[in-house]
């Protein structure tokens, strides 16, 4: 298929290589430095696919973004930048953004990129009724970014701005340390209910009877102590984000009460004979193989398929480790300044020995790791001595092909507290959860050792 394809980019190189390349795959090409310029350009020829770069004089390609589809809401428009983080991704994708790449560009990348706009095109042309577009959303605000350049954690970024714009309940997936809160954060703090409360709610630091409690709120008498009603975090949050981390370890008594709130929008307080309502976004997420668990009868599968509406899967470090070199110096950056130390940075063989790791803690041991060594290092070089290290590294030998996700959580576990010499405090905090987390992987896999 072919197209009319309009550029903008203050690179004149970008424009020749782009203009060059897309004319002779046919298509009618033109370009532009100013984005200024480019708006009236729009209307006079009127493309089908919009490529702009980020930041340029005058008006950046967000803004651009935005405001070229308040004329043509039914515009494909990519975003490029050499920038790539995940604000500008999640801006780039609030704003309307069919897509987001990072340059240097494929050339194969970018024909498969109009392609793929173009065919979404004549979807929505089959379809009855006006093209229904992609209105202009809000500005990001600052808060928990996460951190990366990797292709995977690039499609977690534009997930996220594309679940910014709606009130859908979704489901972060990922191993322990990998940063689904940070993930959450960024869903509610891109989202128009930003000013809404945000509420973290870790399932495994509460008994059951507690984390309906907290959740659902109690009425006076409920319970021996329940002295005066309590209002439970979904009647608080009001139309903000209630984050329940580790789901899939929760009982089926609180899955059935969580279902009904999902179907219903409506909870009863404990003790109480009287729903109340909630407008709440609930975004769950957990480390644990959920449909595994359905299949055992651990987890209500209405449940499951209620939350994973959408599902946003964070990859873990080992499998992105050309992110490790960016997440050091962001970390480092973060430790100056909370830690008042005036750290150097890395030394080429300390980032050398960091990229060996596997980091079964994934980017939270990375950072405690780097916490510690800077202020070892007393405002020198990180060195390798500095780092406190002895996990499994790459191409080390691990648990077998065939062992289970438990037997991997087992082994991982182990590893830890013989690294930390059994000291449980240090073991949590290496593997980045909590004392009563760890006592309960202890207790479940029949680890001996001694505080």
């Amino acid at each position: 298929m072919k197209a009319r394809i309009l550029v903008v980019d203050d690179d004149p190189s970008i424009r020749e290589t782009f203009e060059q390349h897309l004319t002779e795959s046919g298509h009618e090409v033109r370009s532009e430095a100013d984005p200024r310029e480019a708006l009236r350009t729009l209307a006079a020829f009127e493309p089908d696919v919009l490529f702009t770069d980020v930041r340029m004089e005058g008006l950046d390609g967000i803004e651009l973004t935005r405001r070229a589809l308040q004329g043509r809401p039914g515009l494909d428009i990519v975003v490029m930048t050499a920038f790539e983080d995940m604000r500008t991704a999640v801006d780039a994708m609030s704003a309307g953004a069919r897509d987001y790449l990072v340059k240097p560009l494929d050339l194969y990348r970018l024909d498969a990129v109009v392609q793929k706009c173009l065919a979404a095109r004549a979807s929505r042309a089959s379809l009855a009724g006006p093209d229904d577009g992609r209105g202009p959303g809000p500005d990001a605000e600052k808060g928990a970014w996460l951190v990366g350049r990797h292709p995977s954690m690039i499609e977690v970024f534009k997930t996220i701005g594309v679940l910014s714009q709606n009130r859908t309940t979704v489901l972060i997936r990922g191993e322990t340390g990998t940063g689904k809160e940070r993930a959450a954060r960024a869903i509610h703090e891109s989202s128009p209910a930003r000013d809404e409360p945000f509420v973290a709610v870790n399932c495994t630091a509460l008994s059951p009877s507690l984390l309906e409690s907290e959740l659902f709120g109690h009425v006076r008498g409920a319970f021996t102590g329940a002295v005066q009603g309590h209002k439970g975090f979904f009647e608080l949050a009001g139309r903000g984000t209630i984050f329940l981390d580790e789901i899939g370890d929760t009982s089926a008594d609180f899955q059935s009460k969580l279902l009904r709130v999902l179907e219903e929008g409506e909870f009863y307080p404990v003790g109480s004979e009287h729903p109340r309502r909630t407008e709440a976004r609930v975004v769950a997420a957990t480390h644990r193989p959920l449909e595994e668990l359905v299949q055992q009868g651990a987890f209500r599968e209405d449940l499951y398929f209620r939350l994973r509406v959408v599902e946003v899967p964070i990859p873990p470090l080992r499998d992105r480790r050309g992110d490790i070199a960016t997440l050091a110096n962001h970390f480092l950056d973060r430790i100056r300044r909370e830690q008042k130390v005036d750290v150097a940075g890395l030394s080429k063989e300390g980032l050398r020995r960091l990229e060996e790791q596997d980091w079964p803690g994934n980017v939270r041991e990375l950072h405690n790791v780097l916490t510690r060594a800077a202020v070892l290092a007393r405002g020198g070089v990180i060195e390798p001595e500095h780092l406190e290290l002895g996990g499994p590294v790459a191409g080390a030998p691990g648990p077998s092909a065939n062992a289970t996700l438990a037997e991997m959580e087992a082994a991982h576990v182990r590893a830890a507290l013989e690294r930390h010499r059994g000291n449980k405090r240090k073991t949590a905090d290496a593997l980045g959860i909590s004392r009563p987390r760890l006592d309960r992987l202890i207790e479940r896999y029949g680890l001996e050792v001694q505080d």
